[in-house]
């Protein structure tokens, strides 16, 4: 398997998740500017990340890559017990993080799509962060008495791991935040979280990645 990635982007999660599984793959550092190439675009025409290629199989979404590299290797157990419920359960968390709290970044990433002003920029930022903030409670809620956003370790997990660790960096009130910031912590101790950051950051700088 090979797995297309932006050093730090929502594809992390699906980078980790290839480190717990423990198969043999590939992955590919590429930039914003390789994404607008024909080649890429041949696999992905939305010039995203990810991208895996299983054979002549090609995935794109990362929700979808998610599920597929856990569906494809059960024996890491990271859709749950594989009964109905758990499963549901998973990817009732991962629909969340991929459809409520993952675009709540995007007027961070680009205010000027939200407003031609470009004097509006810190006012649509912050309203961003607000928002997201608000959808870290929910996660706290979920984390009191759990390890996990589940019972067990699932593809939930690395998805939530990135967005916190983009919570951090755009500066969002991470304050009070216990739980989510002792899932963190144990995400940042864990081998296969160290190997996929190291491959794509080349580093871990963890004590400026914490929630306060």
């Amino acid at each position: 398997m090979k797995l297309y990635y932006f050093a730090g982007a929502c594809s992390l999660a699906d980078h980790i998740v290839l480190e717990w599984i423990g198969r043999p793959y590939e992955a590919q550092r590429t930039t914003h500017a390789l994404t607008k190439s024909p080649e890429y675009l041949a696999l992905n025409p939305n010039g995203a990340v990810p991208v895996l290629i299983d054979g002549d199989f090609v995935l794109t979404q990362n929700a979808a890559v998610l599920f597929y590299l856990a569906d494809r290797n059960p024996f890491a157990g990271l859709l749950g017990d594989g009964s109905p419920r758990q499963r549901a359960d998973i990817l009732r968390w991962l629909c969340f993080l991929n459809s409520d709290v993952h675009p709540a970044f995007k007027p961070i990433f680009r205010p000027a799509a939200f407003h031609p002003d470009e004097s509006m920029a810190s006012a649509i930022k912050d309203t961003a962060r607000q928002n997201i903030r608000r959808y870290l409670d929910v996660l706290e809620r979920q984390l009191d008495g759990r390890d996990w956003l589940v019972d067990r370790r699932s593809i939930a997990d690395p998805y939530l791991f990135v967005l916190l660790r983009w919570a951090v960096r755009f500066q969002v009130d991470t304050l009070g935040l216990s739980h989510l910031a002792a899932f963190l912590a144990r995400m940042y101790a864990d081998p296969c979280v160290r190997a996929a950051l190291i491959a794509e950051e080349d580093s871990i700088d963890v004590e400026t990645r914490m929630l306060t």
